[in-house]
């Protein structure tokens, strides 16, 4: 991420093992530990992410009234990148008046993004699976029109190696990358982006400039 040294330490619970980069605050896990695109899929479709589920739905209410209504009047186009099985934000923008495209590696693959780009593009509980979170932020800058947004959803990790092996958020074994906010400022200055804002626990937003 920004070439220092990350030092690896042990959840003796699962027997993985995860580096963290004090300097940019990531925190991955040992390769060999990831588990197959099979397994993946698996994990995604016992997830009950539909309308039905008030939480899910009360999630991305919270989302867009913090990361996406501050900029909703420069927002015309929009691509929800990661939607899952069931794109329901991209429903919710939709009702907005936001023209919304799809995409999902395993459920909606077809790569619609090509040849075109967005005002905005949100990818909400995604980057916790990225092998390289470097690569896939430079793919969508490259998707978005200038002084676009990139808004994200992740949960920030404890900054504690002793908190990261009580915390629920590694449990899920797909999850294999963990930010804290200083992540992506890196993320964005290697890019030539600006972090614009972000929470205390789970959101931010990446401009590009």
């Amino acid at each position: 991420m920004c070439y220092s040294s990350a030092y690896p330490f042990q959840d003796e619970k699962f027997q993985h093992t995860y580096y963290y980069c004090q300097n940019c605050e990531f925190i991955f896990l040992d390769e060999k530990h990831i588990v197959s695109s099979k397994k993946e899929v698996e994990v995604y479709e016992r997830h009950d992410n539909n309308f039905q589920n008030k939480g899910y739905v009360k999630m991305f209410e919270r989302f867009i009234e913090s990361n996406i209504k501050p900029f909703e009047d420069k927002l015309k186009t929009a691509l929800d990148f990661g939607c899952g099985p069931g794109p329901v934000l991209a429903e919710m923008l939709r009702q907005r008046g936001i023209e919304v495209d799809i995409y999902d590696l395993y459920f909606y693959p077809e790569k619609v993004y090509e040849h075109k780009s967005y005002d905005l593009i949100t990818s909400t509980e995604v980057f916790e699976h990225l092998e390289d979170p470097v690569k896939t932020t430079k793919l969508l800058k490259t998707h978005l029109n200038h002084g676009g947004y990139l808004a994200i959803m992740t949960r920030f990790h404890p900054r504690s190696t002793i908190e990261f092996n009580k915390w629920f958020y590694r449990i899920d074994p797909t999850h294999i990358a963990f930010y804290q906010p200083k992540t992506f400022e890196v993320i964005a200055d290697k890019l030539g982006m600006k972090l614009v804002q972000y929470d205390s626990t789970d959101s931010l937003v990446l401009k590009k400039i």
